[in-house]
């Protein structure tokens, strides 16, 4: 007569009868669900969420029951989804807040009470499902953990670009022209956020950049710019604010385009 298994491993193997789960399906699934949490932790730091990458939690569960239940069709539908949730385009998304970490709690707790319940009543499918809601949860809670909030795409304190602008009495820009362009540089003594800026007379909206092209958010006192002006344009127009203050400012500088320099009349 054969005794009954009572140990965790005899359980185990009870439970994954009549199929067999090999140490290298396991070893697998195990790098696999270690990258997809990595993928979402990283995502979460460039303020991205899952959205097709959740795919691949039901896609590692299906993997697992194949061999369970006997059922080739299972690996490949697994594997499919794990195709879906690597390479499909819209994988990760762009979130503007942080996760809600309420779902994900009720998630690890539900699915911790009925993973002992599937585990004594040898029930795999149960399994396969419970283990699904814990890897979730577990990703939800990193991505709410590890998630850094987007930078505003536009500068504090510019609503529109068509906001009435002020123009200080004192100069807190300053320009120079040369072969590069205008020179732009911050002479107010203090931090001033910049918006954006455009020829005179040109219906545009450029970013104010660096000379190496980067864009800027705001000048330091004493900091410059380079705005790529041609010798046919005849001035700028920057929109900028002081940190601290929400009143838009608008400099204005014009002079005679270079191109038409020789024309010029002096009265």
């Amino acid at each position: 007569m054969t005794e009954p298994a009572s140990g965790p491993v005899q359980q185990l193997a009870a439970l994954l009868a009549p199929g067999e789960l090999t140490t290298p399906l396991l070893l697998v699934t195990a790098l696999i669900v270690g990258y997809w949490l990595l993928r979402v932790g990283q995502a979460a730091r460039r303020s991205l969420i899952p959205r097709a990458a959740l795919w691949a939690v039901p896609g590692l569960a299906l993997l697992l029951l194949a061999p369970v239940l006997d059922v080739p069709a299972l690996f490949g539908l697994g594997a499919a989804l794990l195709l879906l949730a690597e390479y499909w385009p819209a994988a990760f998304v762009p979130a503007t807040r942080r996760l809600d970490t309420g779902w994900p709690l009720v998630g690890l707790l539900v699915g911790g009470g009925a993973t002992v319940s599937a585990w004594r009543g040898g029930d795999a499918v149960l399994l396969a499902v419970v283990g699904t809601v814990l890897l979730l949860s577990v990703g939800g809670l990193l991505s709410a953990a590890l998630f850094r909030a987007p930078a505003s795409r536009a500068p504090l304190g510019f609503g529109s670009r068509w906001k009435t602008p002020v123009t200080p009495p004192w100069p807190e820009l300053s320009v120079t022209l040369s072969e590069r362009g205008a020179h732009l540089r911050n002479v107010s003594g203090g931090r001033l956020r910049v918006a954006g800026w455009s020829p005179a007379g040109v219906n545009a909206w450029y970013r104010v950049r660096t000379e190496t092209g980067e864009a800027l958010a705001e000048l330091a006192a004493g900091q410059e710019a380079v705005l790529p002006v041609s010798v046919y344009d005849s001035g700028v127009r920057v929109w900028y604010a002081p940190a601290r203050t929400q009143a838009t400012h608008l400099f204005r500088a014009d002079w005679t385009p270079p191109a038409y320099a020789e024309h010029r009349v002096l009265n």
